[in-house]
């Protein structure tokens, strides 16, 4: 699929884009730039219609290298009520489209009434966030799942089997106190720390009165690019459950 005409869309927009490595038969098309890459930036565009008037658009992002070249633009598609009724609960499709416009990955994210309380989110249930990532969209390459957790934010990352590869747990019951960057460290099953999500501190005035965010993501240069591809998705998940709020305090 080719995105046309979508506003913002990447296609001859000016930026620096990776210029995109040798495929591989192992590689879903379209995650090459992920197999050479050992992290990752993630910056929310700002949106003056929001800044403005408080008024919730659909959030877009632009997926660089280490060294600030644009690998991908993703773009989240939901219906006007949905986001101004459920704000950061609401179900979302997120396209990725490479600097071609051919989208390459595709991040689904139901609406769930009662979901959200870390203290009951078992995987699986109704309790519990979820996500899926796709790779090339309609293919499931990975999943993400809210898990239980005191307050400090906590999320299997699964295969396309639904079996966790990865647990990424946030900084404690205070994430959205205080200055300075929130970190979300991942783990293997074992235990050992391997990467980490980290949400950034934008300064003062962004971080209050806009929900416009900005994360770095770090891992190991040799981990699945399939596993990579769904920590981006449990970025977008994080960020909506943890940090699309607006100055007066509540979820947007």
């Amino acid at each position: 699929m080719t995105i046309k005409h979508q506003p913002g869309a990447p296609i001859n927009d000016g930026a620096n884009w990776m210029q995109k490595p040798e495929g591989n038969n192992d590689i879903p098309p379209g995650l090459e730039y992920l197999a050479i890459v050992d992290n990752i930036q993630i910056k929310q565009k700002h949106e003056l219609l929001e800044i403005a008037l408080g008024w919730e658009t659909n959030n877009k992002y632009v997926i660089m290298n280490g060294v600030g070249q644009q690998i991908y633009y993703a773009f989240e598609e939901t219906g006007c009520c949905s986001r101004q009724c459920c704000g950061a609960q609401r179900g979302f499709i997120m396209h990725i489209v490479d600097n071609f416009g051919k989208e390459v990955m595709r991040i689904n994210r139901e609406f769930m009434l009662c979901a959200g309380c870390g203290c009951c989110a078992v995987p699986g249930s109704c309790c519990s966030h979820r996500l899926t990532v796709e790779a090339p969209p309609g293919n499931v390459i990975g999943t993400v799942n809210q898990r239980v957790s005191c307050c400090t934010g906590a999320y299997q990352v699964c295969d396309a089997d639904g079996n966790a590869v990865l647990d990424c747990e946030g900084p404690g019951p205070c994430i959205m106190c205080g200055c300075g960057d929130k970190v979300f460290e991942v783990r293997t099953n074992s235990g050992a720390e391997i990467g980490a999500i980290r949400k950034k501190w934008a300064g003062f005035l962004q971080e209050t009165f806009t929900d416009s965010d900005n994360f770095g993501v770090n891992f190991p240069i040799d981990l699945s690019v399939r596993t990579k591809a769904t920590l981006i998705g449990a970025t977008f998940l994080i960020d909506f459950m943890h940090f699309e709020t607006k100055d007066d305090g509540h979820h947007s």
